[in-house]
């Protein structure tokens, strides 16, 4: 990678970059004292100039100087670049301990996702990891061919945030009955509890990220059937669910599968 080479790490710092998928990539800066508390440099509007970092906390002043000379430099490397002559950067952050899925449901869990940052998510709370799918009836048999132990599945589809970041309407329309066919079959394999979702809405309309409710299905012999009769964002108001946040629907899911402690007295 052309900025692996060209671009110096600061003083008392380790630097290096990692391809990802497409367009992404992961910046990593290793050093003493360091902090993830800063602001996006990414506008999220097109033609405009990329932000400054911006210490979101004192003790990140520092990192944002640090930050600050790794994407000038970055910047100078790419400039004559004809479309990817520059870095947005956003998501900072930095390790810290997360509990694993094992840790905090007692759930032994597999992920199968292709693309690579869902399966380094996966990773960081504990997941085997199933070998990238090549197209949803591969991911299909890997769901149908998981361990014997395995608990809680993590099956991940990214075509359809892809599609509606593009604002095409037609290819997300296309991802999600692409989805739709395998349903039946994910039924077929007998899951205590199926649950449909995803992590925020991405319009085509708005071709982003929104701020809109998000659809959850939960499918389970004990589930209470609601007056919804499509899953659809209009119709997912009328269900048995109605509007949660999403922090309670992890209790809500290991309810129907048995794995709670006895409700009240």
């Amino acid at each position: 990678m052309r900025l692996r080479d060209s671009v110096q790490a600061p003083a008392g710092t380790e630097v290096f970059f990692e391809v990802v998928s497409e367009h992404r990539a992961l910046l990593v800066i290793r050093g003493e004292g360091l902090s993830g508390a800063i602001a996006d440099t990414d506008p999220q509007e097109t033609g405009v100039a990329p932000l400054p970092p911006r210490a979101r906390k004192p003790e990140a002043s520092r990192s944002v100087e640090i930050v600050s000379e790794v994407l000038k430099a970055a910047q100078e490397n790419l400039k004559d670049e004809p479309k990817a002559n520059g870095i947005l950067a956003r998501g900072f952050d930095q390790i810290r301990a997360i509990p694993t899925l094992r840790e905090r449901f007692k759930l032994q869990s597999v992920a199968i996702a292709r693309y690579p940052m869902y399966r380094g998510l996966a990773r960081l709370v504990g997941m085997d990891l199933a070998a990238p799918y090549q197209d949803l009836e591969d991911g299909l048999r890997k769901l149908r061919s998981r361990g014997a132990d395995d608990t809680f599945v993590f099956f991940h589809v990214k075509d359809t945030d892809k599609a509606g970041e593009d604002g095409d309407f037609d290819a997300k329309v296309d991802a999600l009955e692409r989805i739709d066919r395998i349903v039946p079959d994910i039924v077929a394999t007998d899951p205590d509890v199926f649950v449909v979702t995803g992590d925020h809405s991405t319009p085509a309309l708005l071709g982003g990220h929104s701020w809109h409710p998000v659809p959850v299905m939960l499918h389970a012999r004990t589930a209470r059937k609601g007056g919804a009769s499509r899953f659809t964002e209009a119709e997912c108001v009328k269900g048995g669910l109605s509007r949660i946040p999403m922090t309670a629907l992890m209790p809500i899911a290991l309810g129907h599968a048995g794995k709670l402690m006895k409700f009240g007295a």
